[in-house]
């Protein structure tokens, strides 16, 4: 495996949780989640990717959608917040999230030896 399949699996398994973060703090529209995410390039991603995912979450219950006029005559964006369910499933991730951070720095910092700590 070379570095740049890896970077694309990585990606691939935490977008869902970066988006549901984004959306954590105020609803967004689809193109707005886009921007926000090419501030990381590590999970820029682009609509043919996103538009996919959010429309799986909708269906799952995580978020809700509505539509809201802009005030600079463009058409009506499709926004996307997060329901009770959705907020249950990010605090569900975000735990194993630290849980994998953990376990990652302490590999980092030569936690491989046995110093007699239960690993799970």
């Amino acid at each position: 495996m070379n570095l740049e399949e890896w970077k694309s699996q990585i990606k691939r398994g935490t977008l869902e949780f970066c988006i549901l973060l984004l959306i954590q703090r105020k609803p967004r529209y689809g193109y707005e989640l886009i921007s926000q995410l090419e501030r990381w390039p590590m999970v820029a991603t682009k609509e043919s990717t996103i538009y996919p995912l959010l429309r799986r979450l909708l269906k799952e219950g995580c978020l809700d959608s509505f539509w809201q006029e802009t005030t600079q005559g463009l058409p009506p964006r499709k926004y996307y917040s997060m329901t009770q369910q959705g907020r249950a499933y990010l605090e569900e991730m975000s735990a194993q999230w630290r849980e994998l951070s953990q376990a990652i720095a302490a590999m980092e910092q030569g936690g491989d030896e046995d110093d007699g700590q239960a690993v799970e």
